[in-house]
């Protein structure tokens, strides 16, 4: 349990800012923004508009998955919701009359689409009678991966009229293992403190296992990129080094940064990456 000098509220000012920028879900936000925009300028497509609506509906479902599960989380986390909750429901109000904007902007076909992935992590947060997945052990971290993996990948190709070639669905083959592995250090970090009914990788398995199984999964990842006919080799082996040291060096007592903020960063990381690469 982190002590109380690592939350509060004698952190200058732009540690606070900071620290709003994390727990808020911004950053988290921002990171389903990226992964948007590298499926959609990887093919030559600059528009904004799916990116934003996925980077609000992220913003707001994650706070009010937070709000909901408030009795699950850490002692420090609730003290710092607590403490800005006001800022915090201003911020998902915002979001909704910006997710409402851009819900307008979107095809029929591509809210469609939307459905499978929504419904997906619907059942899992909510305990609705008989279709609550919750109880499935060792679902949670596929369902997060398939979820995030088709609406940053398929989501925003159908709404841009593109038709799925056997690459796109590489692509989500390799978003869904990359997420995967990137989600990997939030559950070691909480292997103390997730139910035991959860059976994540690393209370199956052990830490160790778990980070060969991780290992592994990017192996995959970066192979497959071999099997589209547009690669981003240079890139991706880049994003696959920078994961795997992500995995490797995680551990049960690490700074609640490190997630957080380090390996959530990595698709900001790899957006960048592919900009570079395209403006060279």
């Amino acid at each position: 349990m982190y002590k109380k000098s690592q939350y509060d509220t004698k952190s200058t000012p732009l540690k606070r800012i900071f620290d709003f920028y994390i727990f808020s879900n911004i950053h988290v936000a921002l990171a389903t923004f990226c992964l948007v925009k590298i499926t959609l300028v990887s093919i030559g497509i600059s528009e904004n508009n799916t990116a934003w609506f996925v980077f609000f509906s992220t913003l707001l479902s994650y706070n009010i998955i937070r709000f909901l599960r408030l009795e699950t989380i850490k002692s420090w986390y609730y003290i710092w919701i607590s403490k800005n909750k006001k800022a915090l429901y201003f911020l998902s109000l915002l979001s909704f009359f910006w997710l409402i904007y851009f819900s307008f902007q979107l095809r029929l076909k591509a809210i469609l689409v939307l459905i499978p992935f929504t419904m997906a992590t619907t059942f899992y947060v909510f305990p609705i009678k008989k279709l609550s997945l919750r109880n499935v052990a060792g679902l949670k971290l596929f369902l997060i991966a398939f979820s995030w993996a088709g609406i940053t990948v398929i989501f925003p190709l159908i709404q841009n009229y593109m038709t799925l070639q056997n690459s796109d669905w590489i692509t989500f083959f390799q978003r869904f293992l990359f997420v995967i592995v990137i989600t990997i250090p939030f559950d070691i970090r909480d292997v103390d403190y997730d139910s035991d009914a959860l059976k994540t990788l690393p209370q199956q398995f052990g830490i160790s296992k778990t980070k060969i199984i991780g290992l592994l999964l990017l192996c995959i990842f970066f192979i497959l990129e071999f099997f589209k006919t547009e690669t981003s080799y240079i890139t991706n082996t880049i994003i696959a080094i920078l994961s795997a040291i992500s995995l490797v060096k995680s551990t049960k007592k690490q700074s609640k940064y490190y997630s957080a903020f380090f390996v959530e960063a990595l698709p900001i990381v790899w957006y960048l990456l592919v900009i570079y690469q395209i403006s060279t």
